[in-house]
């Protein structure tokens, strides 16, 4: 009988992590209440990522700018005021 109810716990802790397995693989989230939250992003989420791709970008021109000497630096800043 022991046997059983330790096949029973394993069986259990396995399908519990299998279904936590697919929530995070389909991306379904739910809150602290157990109620699922919305799939898709706020408005103020989706503004932010779009700042964080342009902040990205300028990134990438300043890490070029300081490691490639054959730049003219006041071309690049010129470029980074345009957009």
């Amino acid at each position: 009988m022991n046997g059983n109810v330790a096949w029973m716990v394993v069986a259990i802790v396995l399908i519990v992590s299998i279904t936590s397995l697919l929530r995070a693989k389909l991306g379904i989230r739910k809150d602290r209440h157990g109620n699922e939250l919305p799939m898709h992003d706020s408005a103020e989420t989706q503004r932010m990522r779009e700042e964080m791709k342009v902040l990205k970008e300028r990134v990438a021109v300043l890490e070029r700018i300081a490691t490639d000497r054959n730049l003219s630096l006041e071309q690049e800043i010129e470029r980074l005021r345009d957009r």
